[in-house]
């Protein structure tokens, strides 16, 4: 299954944000990759270029290539609604995605790894596949074998509570309420900006 295994920080830091999460390296560097840094003359971005790097920056956060990336603003756009939200909400509505909001996993690429590995259960059934569709109602639970994975009890310890999902740290059983409000949405994105690039 293709998907980016290259240097996050550099991407990070192309963008100028913690977007794989905390980064240690990227406070030391807060500047962009390559020989010259924050020395070399830049071009002001036109605004397909503006657009480009927003869409770009959020394949990156929710670790989709691109082909997937437009499968999925293809289904936010038949959906009703606003398209730019809507494409978050199925975002957001990834097992991967639930499994690291959860705090099952400490990053979404380790949540990735956790349901490729069949650690994670849906609705009581092993789901190997990150890009899974949940729905509001359904169970996500860590499978019973792998509930003293190290990785996991060092995540669920530090965990961030979210008022969409509800989440039993003792048994590692979540439930998926409901559908996040777009203000409830912690990452900065300005998804207008995808829309407006897919729709030249």
């Amino acid at each position: 299954m293709a998907r980016y295994t290259g240097p996050s920080t550099k991407i990070a830091r192309k963008f100028g944000e913690p977007i794989f999460g905390a980064d240690k390296y990227l406070d030391k560097r807060n500047y962009p990759p390559g020989q010259h840094g924050l020395a070399a003359k830049r071009k002001k971005s036109r605004e397909y270029g503006v657009q480009l790097k927003e869409k770009q920056k959020v394949k990156y956060m929710y670790g989709v290539l691109e082909r997937q990336f437009r499968n999925i603003y293809a289904k936010a756009s038949r959906m009703k609604g606003q398209t730019g939200e809507n494409l978050l909400f199925l975002l957001e509505s990834r097992l991967d995605n639930l499994v690291y909001r959860m705090g099952i996993a400490p990053t979404r690429a380790a949540a990735r790894q956790l349901v490729s590995h069949a650690h994670i259960t849906l609705n009581g059934v092993v789901c190997n596949i990150p890009s899974a569709i949940v729905k509001p109602g359904d169970i996500v639970a860590v499978r019973e074998r792998s509930k003293s994975l190290e990785v996991v009890q060092a995540s669920v310890a530090n965990a961030t509570k979210y008022s969409w999902i509800e989440f039993d740290a003792k048994t590692l059983v979540g439930k998926y309420l409901n559908i996040p409000a777009r203000t409830d949405i912690p990452e900065a994105i300005n998804e207008q900006l995808i829309v407006d690039f897919y729709s030249k």
